[in-house]
């Protein structure tokens, strides 16, 4: 608006000159009529006053005329309606879970997380479906542990980019310490709950190191020793440290095979820094489980399922 005032500001200037032009040029002529007889001076007189009235007239349209055009484009300037405003577009990016081994790395996987905003503007990140049932189908690990597997690798790869924690060596704890939730009988049910529940033996090192209750029994039913429990064989001590919820309730659930593998990929990370260097990734397995044959075990079989992806 205030452009299209400036530009205007000089015409009425011009305007108002050539007025004032007219005003002299008639001064000078009134003069001349003062040596002409006074009936001449009377007809010259009344004509000018004519010509006078006639421009005042016209110049008062013309302003009449530009304040209405403004008035217009003001108008249709301040008017929503007259504004385009285009809908946003979501942004949705993707990556792809990592596989490494005690050596090195164990190669890329294809598995893609997608990222949505929902209503409290947070994302969502899961394991690509398609990707899941083709590597399950590969590998042979269970369609509903694999996404719990993938999704958890793609969280802390977003949470911690330095980690480079791999689906696979989560999927070969999962694989050592449950059969992916199938030991004793137990399957994941569709909401990835292990049923029935898969509680360990009592740590009071007969056979493993002895561990005495830390949780007065609430979470293994055991108030005399600890026990591992859920898919991922959790200790209650460990778990009241690194238990976290994967669908953002209050309380992590230690049966369920995504809060689990969260959490043991968060515990992972933590203790092992970068994944990617064997002396790393060996700490950080061994702040899982100390056994030696265990490190090795979960080592072997995270390259094999490594290779499909």
């Amino acid at each position: 608006m205030n452009r299209i005032m400036l530009r205007e500001e000089p015409q009425r200037m011009n305007e108002t000159e050539d007025l004032g032009l007219l005003f002299h040029e008639n001064a000078l002529q009134l003069d001349e009529f003062e040596r002409t007889p006074a009936p001449q001076r009377k007809v010259i007189f009344v004509t000018i006053v004519s010509l006078i009235t006639a421009a005042i007239l016209g110049l008062t349209l013309i302003w009449a005329g530009q304040l209405s055009a403004k008035a217009g484009e003001t108008e249709t300037l301040s008017n929503p309606a007259a504004e385009a405003h285009p809908e946003p577009t979501p942004d949705i990016s993707s990556s792809q879970p990592q596989a490494n081994d005690a050596a090195a790395k164990l190669g890329e996987g294809e598995g893609q997380r997608s990222a949505a905003e929902n209503e409290s503007s947070e994302r969502v990140i899961q394991a690509d479906p398609l990707w899941v049932a083709q590597v399950s189908k590969e590998s042979g690990v269970p369609e509903r542990a694999l996404k719990a597997y993938a999704t958890a690798a793609l969280v802390l790869r977003d949470e911690q980019p330095g980690c480079g924690l791999g689906w696979n060596t989560l999927a070969a704890i999962g694989q050592v310490e449950s059969g992916h939730g199938t030991i004793h009988g137990a399957s994941l049910a569709s909401d990835g709950r292990a049923l029935p529940r898969i509680v360990g033996v009592a740590l009071d090192g007969e056979v493993y190191q002895a561990i005495p209750d830390t949780d007065s029994g609430l979470i293994d039913g055991d108030a005399v020793w600890d026990r591992a429990v859920g898919p991922m064989q959790f200790i209650p001590q460990t778990w009241a440290v690194y238990g976290r919820s994967a669908g953002g309730s209050a309380e992590p659930d230690i049966d369920q095979i995504d809060d689990a593998a969260l959490s043991a990929a968060t515990l992972l990370c933590a203790e092992g820094g970068d994944l990617t260097t064997a002396e790393n990734w060996i700490r950080a397995v061994q702040a899982y489980n100390p056994s030696v044959a265990y490190n090795n075990d979960v080592a072997d079989i995270a390259e094999y399922y490594g290779a499909f992806g």
